[in-house]
C-alpha cells in the first residue's frame, strides 16, 4: 500500500520547474509566496484588486530613517493582516534598507498548521 502524497500547491510566481512541469510547493511554501506577493505588489498594480499590496518597493527611493522603518512596519502589518489574516498571525516585522534593496523579515504563525516561521523577503529578488 502506498502512502498518499502531501498536497501540493502551484508555486507563485507561476513558473516551470526542472522537469518542464508547473512548479509546485508545499503549504508553507505557498504561504511564503503569498506573503512575498503582498509585500512587493504596489497598490493599483492588480487590475481587479487595486488596493492589494503594501508598496514596500517604493521605499527604495525614500531616505532611510527610524521613522520610515516604523511606518513601514505598520504598513506591512496592516497589509498582511488585511490580505493574509485568515491564514497567518504576524508575530513580528523587521525592515532594513540598504542601497537599492529593501529586506523585510516577518515572523508569523501559520494558522492551519500551528507552525512558527521566520522568513526574509528581499526586493533584490523581486521580479
Amino acid at each position: 500500500m502506498t502512502r498518499p502524497s502531501a498536497p501540493s500547491y502551484v508555486a507563485d510566481p507561476l513558473h516551470i520547474d526542472a522537469r518542464g512541469a508547473t512548479a509546485r510547493t508545499d503549504y508553507a511554501g505557498w504561504i511564503r509566496d503569498q506573503i512575498w506577493a503582498v509585500l512587493f505588489t504596489a497598490p493599483a498594480e492588480r487590475a481587479h484588486r487595486p488596493d492589494f499590496g503594501s508598496g514596500v518597493r517604493q521605499l527604495l527611493f525614500a531616505p532611510s530613517s527610524g521613522e520610515l522603518a516604523a511606518t513601514v512596519r505598520l504598513l506591512v502589518q496592516g497589509a498582511l493582516q488585511q490580505w493574509m489574516g485568515h491564514l497567518i498571525e504576524v508575530e513580528g516585522i523587521d525592515v532594513a534598507t540598504e542601497d537599492t534593496t529593501v529586506t523585510v523579515t516577518v515572523s508569523y504563525l501559520i494558522r492551519g498548521t500551528g507552525d512558527h516561521m521566520v522568513d526574509e523577503f528581499s526586493s533584490a529578488g523581486a521580479q
